[in-house]
């Protein structure tokens, strides 16, 4: 699941399950159909 947060005056998209943030809503929709949950597997 896909959750809206602020940081920085910013809005961000997190992945609940690996917790990854993303600045566009349609990135982190397409990234939680493809999330295994293990965290990222790249640094940030």
């Amino acid at each position: 699941m896909v959750v809206q947060t602020q940081r920085d005056e910013t809005i961000w998209y997190k992945c609940e399950e690996c917790g990854l943030m993303f600045d566009d809503q349609s990135d982190a929709r397409k990234h939680e159909g493809n999330c295994e949950a293990e965290g990222p597997s790249y640094i940030q």
